[in-house]
């Protein structure tokens, strides 16, 4: 398949992860590597993750799980398959400084730091505006 990247293309991202609408918190694939990725997204007032015009720290890790599964799916595109559904197996740790706003745009570098057998292990930062607001560190599986 070909490379698509930089993308904000709404269907395309969201053909590559599981989710759905009201459920989608990646809208961009800025870039693309075996072992790293960049996600972006742009919080909209309806979003179920808000409350009080912030972002809940929920949302933040549903954001961050949710690249994961981007990189994963955009992994299988290039091998022309579809996007295996997947799961957050556990969290690690996670940290976030401030809860962004509505309106705020979330940059998300996710590096995979280990893969065996559909289960992955990765660090994934946010940013806004260059600043960062949350780490984690998680396992996704692969159904």
């Amino acid at each position: 398949m070909e490379n698509k990247l930089p993308t904000s293309d709404k269907d395309f991202v969201e053909s590559l992860i599981p989710q759905r609408f009201p459920f989608v918190m990646v809208h961009e694939l800025s870039k693309y590597s075996e072992s790293h990725l960049l996600s972006g997204f742009e919080i909209k007032e309806d979003n179920l993750f808000i409350q009080d015009g912030q972002f809940q720290a929920s949302g933040l890790i549903e954001h961050q799980a949710q690249s994961v599964a981007l990189h994963t799916g955009y992994k299988y595109y290039l091998l022309g398959k579809d996007a295996p559904t997947g799961y957050i197996g556990a969290i690690k740790s996670f940290e976030a400084e401030i809860l962004p706003k509505v309106g705020d745009h979330l940059k998300s570098e996710v590096t995979i730091l280990n893969e065996v057998m559909g289960v992955t292990l990765v660090d994934i930062v946010t940013k806004l505006n260059g600043e960062v607001i949350a780490k984690s560190q998680m396992k996704t599986a692969v159904k």
